[in-house]
């Protein structure tokens, strides 16, 4: 961010030394130099608002430019701080720039629109610029109690009003206005109405002092969405974690002290649920929290699930790598959930130069809320570099002199509920000792071994049609096409046999009515593509079927696993074979405990299949005419109860 007075400003701009400025500090934060048209963007646009600014005699107002909103990478082109003319009080607008000459709105969705220059549909300025001015009051303190100081504009200089008009189809707004070049003067009075011919500084100190945190407001916002929604019933153990949480915040309020809470279950242990209840109660008693995760597709869905009528609520969901440059104890909770996708460092090479350093991620969370809640499964770190683990938060808990309290999940609710199951398959691979035993029915999860994906594919297809959900997963054993032109029909990566299917879409579009990744495990158009453990992850469907691949066999009594044959580009040559094959094992323990009424197991390898066969059903499959259509011979018997086994 570059902070200056608008005529220091545009006189740097004048002379080229802005443009040297903006590039320095750049490369200062990312590491690398800005792009071409980032570049050609402060050289054109820039100029463009700083002379509008000038003409309206604002030349004493401060620009903050390359503005960075909050706990995000989001920049805003400009701030502008000031003195309202008719209040007095700090007066602010946020104004996003365009070079673009003209643009229409997309069809049927006025909030995205169509520009020359771009193959795919972008967001319509208004709402961006709308969005950057709600976000600024929902996380900045100094805006939070006076979200009346906040407007937004949208400043298209190379466009005419015909080559824009339809863009206004969105809704103007206070935090969402549009102007062209051919309504200069408009804009002008626009920016007069709410700026006065005075000097800014102190307006643009307090916004930069502004404590960063969800606002009083959105926390209204938010506990209202929740309450809303169907309440949580939480049990034993799960009512222990959620009331210790609150004794802490408790605590840490009447005593001004710190302690960490940690969290551990298997899957389907109500993790989730403890963190949704957490956050609708802190809300309501106007307590500062976020939530945060490591997971791309999680965090989505958790945004789509706690926000889906109020976009506001979104925002309170983050990635652990948001916590970087927070203040210390800014929030009274953060609620990491899915603490095993916690990382060695928040660095990575999109991360700004001025922000990589050494500090492990566990210590930014910690350092980030009097309250930290860390909710985890140790089996499900699939990642080289995923690390989060009960030893690793309580050795830096103890580092920072704070008690740490462990609790422990045991009762599940994934998979039928069924203990059983989950012993079964931690024993299957070997993530608990005493090697594999057989499959005893438990009246609660379904288990089965299919002979080929199409047998699998058909029995999930025949118990969608009586209502369940249903989904395929796999190892990452084929590879996967990241991009799909546009028209394209997904492509099937994954080949066994002539059974052809393709992986769940890479990237935040759908793909010829497939949906993005992030929503494959909650959207029913998911079923045909094959996920992967990392769209998988965190989520549960009705029913799994799981295809184990080349990557691990059964040879000689024992595992064995072949890193040659995994894909997963997450695998270095550095990576060491014992930490692959954990890996490995947990990838498909993720995977085969995601169905909550059965599981249908095929392996590639044909001396797998028999082990497995040999584990599930203690026979060789029933002869198909002893099988109705809809369950396939292979499944059939595979895992009944006596009293519903033909």
């Amino acid at each position: 961010m570059i902070r200056d007075s608008v005529s220091a400003a545009a006189a740097q701009a004048l002379s080229g030394s802005l443009f040297l400025r903006l590039t320095d500090r750049f490369v200062q934060e990312h590491g690398y130099r800005p792009s071409d048209s980032e570049a050609r963007s402060w050289e054109r646009s820039l100029p463009a608002l700083l002379n509008v600014l000038l003409e309206a005699g604002l030349g004493d107002v401060t620009a903050l430019l390359e503005y960075g909103l909050p706990l995000t990478s989001k920049r805003a082109d400009a701030v502008l701080a000031g003195v309202h003319p008719r209040t007095g009080e700090p007066s602010y607008v946020v104004v996003e720039l365009k070079q673009w000459s003209q643009a229409a709105p997309e069809e049927d969705e006025p909030s995205l629109c169509r520009v020359e220059a771009y193959s795919a549909p972008v967001l319509n300025p208004i709402e961006q610029v709308r969005g950057y001015c709600d976000y600024l009051v929902a996380f900045n303190g100094a805006l939070g109690n006076h979200p009346e100081r906040v407007s937004g504009a949208a400043y298209l200089h190379n466009a005419t009003e015909f080559g824009i008009a339809g863009l206004a189809e969105v809704g103007l707004s206070e935090r969402g206005f549009l102007f062209s070049e051919e309504r200069r003067g408009e804009f002008i009075r626009f920016l007069k109405q709410r700026l006065a011919p005075a000097n800014g500084a102190a307006a643009a100190d307090e916004l930069l002092a502004g404590k960063i945190g969800p606002s009083k407001q959105l926390m209204a916002v938010a506990a209202e969405e929740v309450r809303e929604r169907e309440q949580f019933v939480l049990l034993d153990e799960q009512r222990v974690a959620y009331e210790s949480v609150m004794g802490a915040v408790r605590r840490a309020a009447q005593a001004d002290r710190k302690e960490v809470i940690v969290v551990a279950g298997g899957p389907g242990t109500g993790k989730s649920v403890i963190a949704l209840s957490l956050l609708g109660e802190l809300y309501r008693q106007g307590r500062t929290a976020l939530h945060a995760t490591g997971s791309q597709s999680f965090t989505k869905t958790m945004r789509k699930v706690a926000g889906a009528r109020k976009k506001e609520v979104q925002e309170l969901f983050k990635y652990f790598n948001s916590f970087m440059t927070a203040e210390r104890n800014a929030l009274d909770v953060i609620v990491c959930d899915e603490a095993h996708r916690m990382r060695m460092t928040s660095a990575n090479r999109y991360t700004p130069a001025a922000q990589r350093s050494d500090r492990p991620q566990v210590d930014e969370l910690i350092d980030a809320a009097r309250v930290p809640v860390f909710l985890l499964d140790e089996h499900q770190i699939v990642r080289p570099g995923e690390m989060g683990n009960v030893d690793q938060i309580s050795r830096a808990a103890a580092a920072k002199g704070l008690a740490c309290t462990v609790i422990h999940l045991d009762s599940q609710f994934r998979c039928g509920g069924s203990d059983a199951y989950l012993r079964w398959v931690l024993r299957l691979l070997g993530l608990e000792p005493g090697g594999p035993v057989d499959w005893q029915p438990d009246d609660r999860m379904q288990l089965m071994v299919a002979e080929s994906p199409a047998e699998m594919e058909a029995f999930l297809e025949s118990k969608r049609a009586l209502g369940y959900g249903a989904r395929m997963s796999a190892g990452y054993c084929w590879k996967w096409t990241k991009k799909t032109l546009p028209g394209e029909a997904l492509p099937a990566d994954v080949t066994i046999g002539d059974w052809e299917r393709p992986w769940n879409v890479f990237g935040d579009r759908g793909v010829g009515g497939a949906p993005p990744s992030a929503l494959w495990a909650t959207d029913p158009a998911g079923f045909g593509q094959v996920g992967c453990v990392y769209t998988a992850q965190g989520f549960e469907y009705d029913w799994s079927g799981v295809i184990i691949g080349p990557d691990l066999v059964w040879r000689h009594g024992q595992w064995v696993m072949d890193r040659t044959q995994s894909k997963d580009p997450v695998f270095k040559r550095s990576t060491p074979d014992k930490e692959v094959e954990l890996l490995i094992r947990n990838t498909y323990k993720v995977l085969l405990t995601r169905g909550m009424v059965g599981t249908v197991i095929y392996s590639t390898d044909a001396q797998t299949r028999q082990k497995l066969r040999e584990l599930i059903s203690g026979a060789q499959p029933e002869s198909t005419s002893d099988v109705s259509a809809a369950e396939p011979a292979a499944l059939a018997s595979a895992n009944r109860s006596p009293a519903t086994k033909r």
